[in-house]
């Protein structure tokens, strides 16, 4: 698991700044307490280019995809209204 977290911590890496920096900071701090499955929903989030999750954390606009949008509303958008990023 150590090498997954390693790879998906490697994925994290953005050309936005915005983006990169909630997921790194998102990755660096939650990534660890994930169970499995949520470790799998992140990782697929992450194959989402940059505008496209900028979009839909901080303008709303669907991405479409159900379980990739209720982990979003749970963890990132959730994160970063607690002031972590």
């Amino acid at each position: 698991m150590n090498q997954e977290i390693n790879r998906i911590y490697w994925k994290c890496r953005r050309g936005m700044r915005e983006i990169d920096l909630l997921l790194r900071e998102f990755a660096q701090e939650k990534l660890p307490m994930l169970d499995e499955k949520d470790v799998n929903v992140f990782d697929s989030i992450l194959d989402y280019d940059d505008q496209k999750l900028f979009d839909y954390i901080f303008k709303g606009e669907p991405i479409g995809l159900e379980e990739h949008e209720k982990f979003i509303d749970m963890h990132l958008k959730n994160f970063t209204e607690q002031g972590n990023f």
